[in-house]
C-alpha cells in the first residue's frame, strides 16, 4: 500500500494529509492568510502524529491549481523542498478534482452523475470543471477552463444529474442559461481538501502520473501569469 502526504493551500484552507494503509489522516484549518506561517508546521505535526517520517514517503501530492496565486505559490514552493530533500517523486493534483473527490468520496452518488466544480477566479472570471465519478475517482471530462460567468453554458436536459460545487456558483444569477433548481445539489462552499488531493495521488501514483521537483509548477490557468521554478531567473 502506498504511503502519501498531500498538502493543498489553493483557497481559503490550509490543509494536510497522509494516507497510508488505506487510511487517511488529514488536518485542516481555514486560514486565509496564514498558509505561510501553518503550512510546514502542520506537515510536521501531522508526520509525528502518525509515526511517519518523509523517508517513508512514496509520494508527495499537492493542490496544483487552479486556485489564488499566492497560495498555490506557497504549496509549489514547500513540496519542492520537500521533495528534493528526501528525493521523492510528485503527483499534482487539480484543485477543482480534489473538490469533486471530497463531494463524491463523502456520499458516492448514483451513476449518472456529474460535479460541477465552479470556483470564483477574480476578475470577473470562474474556473470551471465537470467530473464523473468512476471506480472511487473524481475523473475530468472535457478540459478545465477559464471563463466569464456569462460564457458557462451547459446542457440542462440532464440537469438531475447535476451536482454544482464552488465559490463561483455563487454567480448563477449571471449565468442566464442556468437554474439551480435543475441542479441535484448545489454548495457553494465547498473547498479543496488535502484528504481528496492524497486519495487522487494515489490513484495517480498507481499509473505512475508522476513528476519531479525540478518539474514543479502551480496551474494557473492564466497564461499571462508566469511562474520560475526553483533555479530560474
Amino acid at each position: 500500500m502506498s504511503t502519501i502526504l498531500a498538502l493543498d493551500t489553493s483557497a481559503e484552507a490550509c490543509s494536510v494529509a497522509l494516507l497510508a494503509d488505506n487510511t487517511v489522516e488529514e488536518l485542516f484549518e481555514l486560514a486565509p492568510r496564514d498558509h505561510t506561517r501553518l503550512i510546514l508546521p502542520m506537515v510536521d505535526r501531522l508526520l509525528a502524529q502518525c509515526g511517519v517520517s518523509l523517508g517513508q514517503l512514496d509520494a508527495i501530492a499537492f493542490g496544483a491549481g487552479p486556485g489564488a496565486f499566492t497560495g498555490l505559490r506557497i504549496s509549489a514552493g514547500v513540496v519542492q523542498g520537500l521533495a528534493f530533500g528526501a528525493q521523492l517523486p510528485v503527483i499534482p493534483v487539480s484543485s477543482l478534482a480534489a473538490v469533486a473527490q471530497g463531494f463524491f468520496a463523502v456520499s458516492p452518488p448514483p451513476s449518472p452523475a456529474q460535479a460541477l466544480v465552479c470556483m470564483d477566479a477574480r476578475m470577473g472570471e470562474l474556473y470551471f470543471g465537470a467530473y464523473a465519478w468512476r471506480d472511487g475517482e473524481a475523473v475530468l471530462e472535457g478540459r478545465e477552463r477559464l471563463l466569464a460567468p456569462t460564457d458557462l453554458l451547459l446542457d440542462t436536459t440532464d440537469a438531475g444529474v447535476y451536482h454544482a460545487l464552488g465559490s463561483g456558483w455563487r454567480y448563477l444569477d449571471q449565468m442566464p442559461a442556468l437554474d439551480a433548481a435543475g441542479f441535484a445539489s448545489v454548495d457553494t462552499g465547498v473547498l479543496p481538501r488535502a484528504k481528496a488531493i492524497a486519495q487522487l495521488g494515489s490513484f495517480r501514483l498507481v499509473r505512475g502520473e508522476t513528476i519531479s521537483a525540478g518539474e514543479v509548477e502551480p496551474v494557473y490557468l492564466r497564461e499571462q501569469v508566469a511562474w520560475k521554478k526553483v533555479g530560474q531567473t
